[in-house]
């Protein structure tokens, strides 16, 4: 007879961890419930009135719209970020002479404020879908440098010495012992990487874009519309939530299978 499992391994099944975070969301909704009670003030509108904004901006066709233009923004930047800033991270790990040349670059890109680095696209591409893209992925990409060159750093030497002097064709190396041992880092730079890139694409549409969550965001703000800001903000972490949950988490997963003997 099989046996049962133990308390900690059904603590830590996916059912039960569902069902705490579902409790934690709650706990979360009737503590602002509660806050809009006691302010009763326009500035903290209740759940209700919130959901109520969402469902009207979404019949009306505004909201998908908009969440979907920044969403494309949000997908387009990330690619770019985490493609360059892979392939410099690694170059910066497996070579002492480039990190200690570029070290310095890269410690003043990862403290560069991004309002800087947005306004300076803006001035020198112009208001366009361009300038926006490359702002976010400007802003986004050192992070990455500086996450996979720690990774690139722990690669196992003499595992590439030994692909090295068997002639290992590059190709083959890079899918077999890179990537397998990047795993992690590049896992930790997506997670992190894209509600950090969400955000700032949140201020690029806010300082020059004609549409998209940020730009409405603004829009609301003009009009004072509280509503409006939390249901388009809440509208865009659900989506941002679903994407972790959907895609990110089970490649990480998938990636840890990859890793394991």
């Amino acid at each position: 007879m099989a046996a049962s499992a133990s308390p900690a391994a059904a603590a830590t099944a996916p059912g039960p961890r569902r069902w705490r975070g579902l409790l934690s969301l709650a706990i979360l909704v009737v503590i602002w419930q509660v806050a809009a009670l006691l302010a009763d003030s326009a500035v903290l509108p209740p759940p209700a009135e919130v959901a109520a904004s969402a469902w009207q901006h979404m019949v009306e066709g505004d909201l998908p719209y908009n969440v979907a233009v920044t969403l494309a923004r949000v997908l387009a930047a990330f690619a770019a970020a985490m493609l360059l800033g892979t392939a410099i991270g690694i170059a910066l790990g497996r070579s002492r002479l480039l990190d200690e040349l570029f070290d310095g670059w890269v410690v003043i890109a990862l403290n560069m404020p991004a309002l800087v680095t947005i306004v300076l696209c803006y001035v020198w591409f112009g208001l366009n879908e361009w300038a926006a893209v490359i702002a976010v992925a400007v802003n986004k990409a050192p992070l990455v440098v500086a996450i996979t060159r720690e990774g690139a750093r722990a690669l196992d030497r003499p595992l590439m010495e030994m692909a090295q002097l068997f002639d290992v064709p590059r190709g083959r190396v890079l899918r077999r012992i890179v990537l397998p041992q990047l795993a992690p880092s590049l896992m930790a730079a997506a997670r992190s990487g894209l509600a950090l890139t969400w955000k700032i694409v949140l201020v690029v549409e806010l300082l020059g874009r004609p549409d998209g969550v940020g730009f409405q965001i603004r829009s609301f703000f003009n009009f004072f519309d509280i509503a409006g800001i939390l249901a388009y903000t809440l509208v865009f972490i659900a989506v941002i939530l679903a994407i972790e949950a959907f895609i990110l988490q089970p490649l990480d997963r998938a990636a840890g299978r990859w890793r394991s003997p």
